[in-house]
């Protein structure tokens, strides 16, 4: 359990940070650039809960807490000592992943198939999912681009590209079942 009686520290204060198993680290470096990506996406996400009620708002609550597991496994660097840790590190599990594929599929079997891309916009939730949804997919490049050099577990890569597609259909659903999507019109103002 965290607590946290301070909240300045002034550990911090020459531009180096913490991670989950105590190395030091650059601010600006690649894991905490993943990571604190996936907790500027939550606070998104409790922006677009603002809008949301019934199961869209406990689906994106779901989320929330699921980008906190997701930073706390990507502030773990050493994957390889797992077993060896004395307090388990939180790992993001593919259960996650097939929790949002198979909200993605109820979700989306009420929806016309697209016939053009479309931009963000509708509905004031829709607008904030797309927000969400690009968001998540810079999470996810970021995660990616770290997994070039550094243990990243796979579960979390999958989760955040599965994430972005779960805004996207999120998005289509808000804007009264994909009716009120606003479709892309190529060359429209030539």
């Amino acid at each position: 359990m965290v607590v946290l009686n301070k909240i300045y520290t002034r550990t911090g204060d020459k531009g180096d940070t913490a991670l989950g198993n105590g190395d030091r680290v650059a601010k600006h470096a690649a894991r905490v650039n993943a990571y604190g990506t996936s907790d500027e996406l939550n606070a998104f996400v409790g922006v677009a809960r603002l809008e949301a009620a019934g199961e869209p708002d406990a689906a994106l609550a779901r989320i929330q807490n699921d980008l906190f597991d997701l930073g706390a496994d990507l502030c773990r660097p050493d994957m390889d000592k797992d077993a060896e840790a004395e307090f388990p590190p939180l790992r993001l599990a593919e259960a996650q992943v097939e929790r949002l594929e198979a909200e993605i599929d109820v979700m989306n079997k009420d929806l016309e198939p697209l016939r053009s891309f479309i931009l963000p916009g509708g509905a004031a939730l829709a607008a904030h999912l797309h927000v969400c949804r690009t968001v998540a997919r810079r999470a996810e490049r970021l995660a990616t681009e770290l997994a070039m050099d550094e243990p990243v577990n796979p579960a979390a890569v999958k989760y955040l590209n599965r994430l972005s597609d779960w805004f996207f259909v999120a998005a289509r659903t808000a804007n009264n079942g994909g009716q009120d999507d606003v479709l892309w019109v190529p060359g429209a103002n030539r």
